[in-house]
């Protein structure tokens, strides 16, 4: 059978793990205890990522025309491949985890959402809380400012009325002393002049 035949299923085999993944990360393992590489699947098995150890030539085949074309730049070498398609985060927060006591285990780079992030940024994502703490800090800062929020309202309410009555006030103030002025009096109308009674005596 010849190599490219037997190379076809494996390359298959890269670009269904690769469909729809959210995040592939390319670490460089080399150096690991058979007990913290043991740990370490079995770790990201419990999260649903996929950990493979690839050839660079296999995977360049896969990746050629993809989103993921970027990372044949730093496919040299011995490298691993941890691959999700649930949580975007995940494999570099669990990676970075074992990187603490194994400092062999080192990122190489990585495709998270779609975009491509060296070394550096790799183990910025892994600082990143899974989906799952983000939630559950969400659900947490939506309940408890119920209160806080009442009582900024409160506040508010309360400095609003305070405002209000002082500007109230002096219109209060002014009130009585439009009701003390005395109204004008109505101008007296004139008597009629009495009518003239008598005859005027007639012409001689």
């Amino acid at each position: 059978m010849a190599k490219v035949e037997l190379k076809a299923p494996i390359v298959k085999e890269i670009a269904e793990n690769l469909k729809d993944a959210q995040s592939v990360v390319v670490v460089k393992y080399l150096g690991l205890t058979v007990a913290q590489d043991t740990a370490m699947r079995r770790a990201l098995r419990e999260a649903d990522v996929i950990y493979k150890v690839y050839k660079n030539t296999m995977v360049q085949r896969a990746v050629e025309g993809t989103e993921y074309e970027a990372l044949k730049d730093v496919l040299d070498g011995p490298n691993a491949f941890a691959i999700s398609k649930t949580d975007a985060t995940a494999p570099a927060r669990i990676l970075a985890k074992f990187a603490k006591t194994a400092p062999s285990l080192e990122f190489r780079a990585g495709i998270v959402e779609g975009s491509f992030y060296d070394a550096a940024g790799m183990q910025q994502i892994a600082q990143v809380p899974a989906r799952e703490e983000l939630i559950s800090k969400l659900l947490g800062s939506l309940q408890s400012p119920v209160t806080n929020l009442a009582r900024v309202l409160n506040q508010i309410a309360e400095k609003g009325g305070g405002n209000a009555a002082a500007d109230a006030a002096p219109a209060k103030e002014e009130a009585p002393a439009e009701a003390e002025a005395p109204a004008e009096a109505a101008p007296e109308t004139p008597a009629e002049a009495p009518a003239e009674t008598e005859t005027a005596p007639a012409a001689e």
